[in-house]
């Protein structure tokens, strides 16, 4: 073994550590020691790479304001719709938060890479089902494990669908034209895959109310690859939607169109009386009941008071002659 010999005396040794430790021996070696390490997992992209979120949220917006006017028209109610969130997540942590069953439809958005899925829970499925049979929007919370949607259910989710395809591609115009196809149903996310369970979904939830009884979610989940491709058109080409251009204009206009043909319940009220529990319960067939004589008869538009009439009969009709408006309470 060769030997090995110091290249510095003990007495040279002493003195660089000595003029290391008192600064006079500068010891900067070039390197960014100062600098911190940030863990990066390689094998998964990261949403900093390429999408905006921003871009999605503005997609988001007008898709929105489209939705809720497809639905009025559909259900004869006015829906509330909101952006709840939009998050970039594995899909694997996505499949481990929903409860099926679910309305699982996978779509495909040509010309968009892979299929993407639009999630619907149950009690935005029976609310819509109430409201289009003129009822009142109530919702269920949730379905028994396996439970199937039944034939007049999965047709109200394809009406359904079928507003959410037109608003999705109206949402889309300014960036790119889509077209929607259904792919396919399910009550099960986990056997609509569009995605490995480690690969980036874009998910946007959005909130949403069908009645004073019945909220819950809608998702629309796109693989992070099929948005990646298209990243510089969402950078470039999303209008803010300031309320300013035209095509929010145009949206106002249908939705006031569509308020108007909108169906309204009027009620005429010839008298008020309070009675008791113990009197009601004696009421028979043939029970005379007293009313209190008005002035005029009251009209109820939904239950708010509006006119003061007078009754009367228009040929073989009864009939109610308006004499006076009144200002709605508050």
């Amino acid at each position: 073994m060769a030997e090995t010999t110091n290249l510095l005396s003990p007495e040279e040794l002493d003195a660089l550590a000595a003029g290391l430790e008192d600064g006079s021996i500068e010891s900067d070696t070039g390197l960014n020691t100062g600098a911190r390490a940030v863990k990066h997992d390689l094998t998964n992209e990261d949403s900093s790479l390429g999408v905006n979120v921003g871009a999605v949220d503005m997609i988001n917006e007008r898709f929105v304001r489209q939705f809720r006017l497809g639905l009025l028209e559909v259900l004869r109610t006015t829906p509330k719709v909101n952006i709840a969130n939009v998050e970039i997540m594995k899909f694997g942590d996505y499949l481990k938060d929903l409860k099926p069953p679910l309305a699982v439809n996978t779509i495909r958005l040509n010309p968009l890479r892979g299929y993407s899925m639009v999630v619907i829970e149950p009690s935005i499925i029976f609310a819509s089902l109430d409201n289009f049979f003129g009822g009142f929007g109530r919702g269920i919370d949730s379905l028994p494990p396996g439970r199937l949607f039944t034939p007049t259910e999965s047709s109200i989710i394809k009406i359904m669908m079928d507003v959410l395809f037109g608003s999705l591609q109206e949402a889309w115009a300014p960036i790119m034209a889509l077209q929607c196809e259904h792919i396919g149903s399910e009550i099960n996310p986990q056997f609509a895959q569009i995605a490995d369970e480690n690969d980036l979904v874009v998910v946007s939830r959005f909130a949403s109310e069908l009645g004073s009884q019945a909220s819950g979610n809608i998702d629309i989940v796109y693989p992070y690859s099929s948005l990646k491709p298209i990243r510089d058109l969402l950078r470039g080409r999303v209008q803010t939607g300031d309320g300013n251009d035209a095509s929010d204009k145009v949206w106002s206009t249908e939705l006031q169109s569509a308020a108007l043909d909108a169906e309204l319940e009027i009620k005429v009220t010839l008298s008020d009386i309070e009675t008791t529990i113990k009197q009601f319960e004696e009421m028979r067939e043939d029970d005379i009941i007293y009313l209190n004589k008005a002035d005029y008869a009251r009209i109820h538009i939904n239950d708010i008071p509006v006119f003061d009439a007078d009754i009367g009969s228009n040929g073989s009709n009864m009939a109610a002659q308006i004499v006076k408006s009144l200002a709605p309470h508050k």
